[in-house]
């Protein structure tokens, strides 16, 4: 073979071999997975999720792993960059000296963007795990938005939304598709039919009510969860950002009439009704931290 005939070929297959997965390999794979921990599997009751419940350490054990899944998973798939954002309550609960060492870890609190702290446009994909229905779902475990102590429902654009939804808006922001999401049965469902078939959801457990569950075992669960996020990352490109035009307007519905009292004080917050309040951004990120903000103010 003449010499610049193997060059021409050495370049052509070079060139073929460069796209993976609509991925350019010489850029490669970035991975944002947000934790949260009321969707792992074998959590069901308030003392998995709480600090000091009699439960919590296990729950911690088991979230770590199922992290440690989805790292392995997004490795597999050929992810070069992956960070991991601990999302649950005082967001210190993963166990940092037994996470997989491939990964950076977000822990402690507060946070500007809370549970997508780390999240901005370089980033390929994001990832949610142990995550959890909407407040108000039926068999739903440990259903909630962001508080259980002062969010009843909350609306962007007239359609409702939990934290997964939120959030999901929030990664489009910075033009990053949810691929796969972990969780309960009613949860995956919310997200299919929110974010659209090509989600890959991964069902850890059924909820029987709120505060109960048939679950997987922790092992079997992050069996899936590892494979779901290869598979999910390796159709990258049928996932795209989820779309949601600007203005956005939010709506809050509290528990209380007087933690919508507080938060009208806020100067572009009105009162629509005695437990709701509306806002409307131009910009997502600015609505978004508004919402985290009078949620700190009902609270208080």
């Amino acid at each position: 073979m003449k010499k610049q005939n193997f060059y021409l070929l050495f370049t052509l297959i070079f060139l073929l071999i460069i796209p993976v997965n609509g991925i350019k390999a010489e850029e490669g794979l970035k991975v944002f997975i947000s934790v949260d921990m009321e969707g792992v599997a074998g959590v069901a009751t308030r003392d998995h999720v709480v600090t000091g419940g009699q439960d919590y350490h296990m729950a911690r054990e088991w979230t770590t792993q199922e992290a440690n899944a989805a790292i392995k998973g997004a490795l597999e798939a050929g992810a070069t960059e992956i960070v991991v954002n601990d999302s649950h309550g005082s967001m210190r609960n993963i166990i940092a000296d037994k996470l997989n060492p491939a990964a950076r870890l977000i822990t402690g609190s507060p946070k500007p963007l809370g549970m997508m702290q780390g999240i901005d446009e370089t980033f390929d994909a994001a990832i949610f795990i142990g995550y959890h229905a909407r407040a108000g779902s039926i068999d739903g475990v440990l259903d909630h938005t962001y508080s259980s102590a002062s969010v009843y429902s909350l609306r962007v654009n007239g359609m409702e939304v939990g934290e997964s939804e939120l959030n999901a808006i929030l990664a489009s922001y910075y033009n990053v598709p949810v691929v796969m999401i972990a969780g309960d049965h009613t949860l995956c469902k919310q997200v299919e039919d929110f974010l659209g078939e090509n989600i890959v959801t991964t069902e850890v457990k059924k909820g029987i009510g709120r505060t109960a569950a048939k679950t997987l075992v922790p092992s079997e669960a992050q069996k899936k969860i590892k494979e779901n996020t290869r598979i999910a990352l390796e159709k990258l490109n049928e996932i795209e950002p989820f779309e949601l035009d600007p203005p956005y307007t939010f709506e809050v519905d509290f528990l209380y009439s007087n933690q919508a009292a507080a938060a009208e004080l806020v100067p572009g917050v009105s009162r629509a009704a005695p437990r709701t309040v509306e806002y409307t951004q131009d910009d997502f990120i600015e609505g978004f931290r508004l919402f985290r903000a009078l949620l700190s103010i009902a609270r208080n």
